[in-house]
């Protein structure tokens, strides 16, 4: 399915390779405070091995190129693999489905940027949508992870793994989105807020969300001192790209913006 169809404002989604998936589970890491969002989807991928599988491609993207092991890639990739789960602890499902970027879309892309994924999604067979989000807590130390979610089976989720609720407050950029529209659709969609620092990136916010992630995913096999190392590494190399990635100092007031 390369999904050029729709209306989705000149935004596709090209498939490498045709691939079936079913029973699966969707987690969205978009930039957050402290990248953690991005940090922890990327962590995923590298640790269970993930196939690239899919890009995301609009002439409105900022021009960049990620480069993973020599290969490069359209900035919001998809990835994708079965689960060794073997009928064990965590959410039930066959495979997993991670979709992320290292930048923010333009505020008006986002809208239809979320219904295409949601879309392709359907298409697929996702059953549940994690997506990541960071909150901004200064200089406490001792914040807890919250969620929202948008139906009565995605919060039965956020209980069962006995993490906080979000009573009141504001999600924004894509998880916003995704709740917004998850809601509206019936969709089960449980949106994941870990606290972190405003200084980027923040490995240590990201190990703190990826805790919560390993709940849910045990085959992950999360052991908190080897995270963070590993969360340092893909800290050091966002840190490398983004650099490398720079934007021109004199911008047009509309263009999409990298954090850091």
């Amino acid at each position: 399915m390369n999904a050029r169809s729709g209306d989705y404002d000149g935004i596709y989604l090209h498939e490498y390779k045709d691939v079936h998936l079913t029973d699966c589970i969707l987690v969205v890491g978009f930039p957050s405070v402290g990248l953690i969002s991005s940090i922890a989807a990327n962590y995923i991928v590298r640790t269970m091995k993930l196939d690239r599988i899919a890009a995301i491609v609009s002439p409105d993207f900022p021009p960049y190129t990620i480069v993973q092991d020599g290969l490069p890639s359209h900035p919001v990739r998809i990835f994708a693999g079965k689960r060794a789960c073997e009928g064990g602890p965590g959410e039930s499902c066959q495979q997993i489905v991670v979709i992320l970027a290292e930048f923010m879309p333009r505020p008006e892309l986002l809208m239809p940027m979320a219904d295409l994924m949601l879309d392709w999604a359907k298409h697929k067979g996702v059953h549940s949508i994690i997506t990541l989000e960071g909150m901004n807590v200064g200089e406490e130390e001792n914040s807890s992870t919250l969620s929202v979610g948008t139906t009565d089976k995605a919060r039965e989720i956020i209980m069962k793994y006995k993490i906080g609720m979000m009573a009141d407050g504001m999600v924004s950029g894509m998880s916003a989105i995704l709740l917004s529209e998850g809601e509206r659709m019936g969709l089960d969609v449980v949106c994941l807020l870990g606290p972190a620092k405003a200084d980027i990136p923040d490995a240590r916010g990201a190990a703190n969300l990826l805790e919560i992630i390993g709940r849910m995913l045990p085959e992950l096999k999360l052991d908190p001192e080897p995270l963070l190392k590993e969360a340092e590494q893909i800290e050091q190399g966002m840190k490398a790209a983004m650099q490398t990635m720079k934007q021109p100092k004199k911008q047009p007031a509309d263009q999409s913006f990298l954090y850091g």
